[in-house]
């Protein structure tokens, strides 16, 4: 009966300590850079001065550091549980018109992102100190 004892605690004690790998990780969708949607790139057009491609694109993630006439919108978003997405879309300028829009991943389809805005779960309870719990809503008292 000792061993058994002994041999339940042992395996409680080594599924505790792996690393709670069984139990399974909370992941949110990780979205970075510039979104990219068809309507933005439909808009464009060669001929188009660089302030009306910012008009409708927003700032490029990147600029060629040696040459100003080239921006880059990319998009990526690694989904939590499922695969990772990219978009890019280069522009090239000469003389201050858009002369070539160049295109990767799939443009067409547009991405619907989480609108959740919190960083996570709110508090419950009294907070720090015994007081309210700083959730959602809550605005110190003056």
């Amino acid at each position: 009966m000792q061993n058994l004892i002994k041999t339940v605690t042992f395996s409680v004690a080594l599924a505790l300590v792996s690393g709670c790998s069984y139990v399974g990780v909370y992941k949110r969708d990780l979205a970075q850079g510039n979104l990219i949607t068809q309507d933005m790139v439909s808009q464009l057009e060669t001929g188009m001065t660089k302030e009306q491609v910012r008009y409708v694109m927003g700032s490029p993630l990147l600029k060629g550091p040696f040459n100003e006439d080239r921006w880059d919108y990319v998009f990526y978003l690694d989904e939590a549980y499922d695969d990772v997405e990219q978009k890019r879309v280069t522009l090239t300028f000469q003389n201050d018109k858009l002369a070539d829009i160049e295109r990767e991943g799939d443009i067409e389809e547009d991405v619907a992102l989480s609108t959740q805005s919190d960083p996570g779960p709110a508090m419950e309870g009294p907070g720090p100190g015994g007081g309210p719990a700083a959730g959602p809503g809550y605005a110190p008292e003056k």
